[in-house]
């Protein structure tokens, strides 16, 4: 019986927390005159979009493991948010909040899955954009003898293209040969965000994630356009978490690594880029209207098979059987492998 009462309390002290009108989604009250409206974006949680039973469903990284969202809203018949699209997409970041703090600060462990088990899947899986961005580090312009843009030079991947932590690549050799690796910070969109000025365009931000723009380089160079040279199945792996954007204190102060089978290739820094994550957003808002759930990779610097002096023939390119990892400092490593 007492443990019954403990668990009715708990839920009702969490739902209480979704509902009350004087509670905003970062947990100051309107009282507060810097206080933002309610945006439904999660905060100071680690998540992670799993897939699990043929679908996907959300996980949040504890202490112990990983909170089985799902698990955890139906065992408490309370509301919960499916999978990061959803959460994204349809603000249900307090629904997630109340559920977190009813499991309270020790869940039970029925509903904590071993960190070392679970089955990743993309970060996000029904985005409406994937933006990229193409040369945003002067060096990488540098060693690839491109110009170093005046504005920021803007393409895009395909859904197809998403892949996951753990997750293969399958070489489209019948195709290309020349393939090669990106390692980049990706932004994620947790609100509408249409002409933004760069002072409030962190604002619209769920959160980061690390990402590849795995490429064809023989397939992007061979037009004008970068489209077939990036969108073959699998060339953007994300994840392994969505880190929300309020515990990520500078987005362009994160040091960014890529290890291929062991030794490492790229070394560098987010505040080396030519626009900053403010600058990118707030430019690209201009032209499009982001959507929530969008993702919008910043560009990769220096170290990549492309920029080598080498002759194209005989550099080294990717092959199947290599391993690449990509990190970002708090982020999280990205591991894949190709085929």
């Amino acid at each position: 019986m007492s443990n019954r009462r403990q668990f009715l309390t708990a839920t009702a002290v969490g739902l209480a927390a979704a509902a009350s009108p004087a509670q905003a989604t970062d947990g100051r009250t309107k009282n507060d005159a810097s206080a933002p409206e309610p945006t439904g974006m999660p905060r100071d949680m680690t998540l992670i979009n799993m897939r699990r039973d043929g679908g996907y469903t959300l996980g949040i990284k504890m202490t112990s493991g990983v909170l089985d969202v799902g698990a955890a809203g139906r065992a408490l018949g309370m509301p919960f948010p499916t999978d990061m699209d959803d959460l994204l997409q349809n603000s249900r970041g307090p629904v997630l909040r109340a559920l977190i703090d009813a499991v309270g600060a020790t869940p039970d462990k029925r509903l904590v899955l071993d960190a070392s088990a679970i089955d990743y899947a993309p970060v996000v899986t029904r985005p409406e954009k994937i933006i990229m961005m193409g040369f945003n580090y002067k060096h990488h312009a540098e060693e690839t003898g491109t110009p170093i843009p005046k504005d920021p030079p803007l393409f895009n991947k395909y859904n197809n293209t998403l892949n996951y932590h753990g997750g293969t690549i399958k070489l489209p050799t019948e195709a290309a040969r020349e393939f090669d690796y990106e390692t980049e910070l990706v932004i994620v969109f947790g609100r509408e965000c249409r002409n933004v000025s760069e002072t409030d365009a962190l604002d619209y931000v769920a959160g980061y994630s690390t990402g590849n723009d795995f490429s064809a380089r023989d397939l992007q160079t061979l037009t004008s356009q970068f489209m077939i040279g990036k969108t073959s199945d699998g060339f953007a792996p994300l994840g392994p978490y969505l880190v929300t954007a309020d515990r990520v204190k500078d987005p362009n102060n994160l040091k960014l690594r890529t290890v291929v089978n062991g030794r490492v290739r790229q070394d560098w820094n987010t505040n080396d880029m030519i626009f900053n994550c403010r600058q990118l957003i707030s430019f690209a808002s201009k032209v499009m209207t982001i959507k929530p759930g969008d993702i919008f990779y910043t560009g990769t610097p220096q170290g990549v098979i492309f920029g080598e002096k080498t002759p194209r023939k005989e550099r080294v390119w990717l092959k199947p059987g290599d391993e690449i990892v990509s990190e970002l400092e708090g982020l999280g490593e990205l591991r894949f492998r190709l085929t």
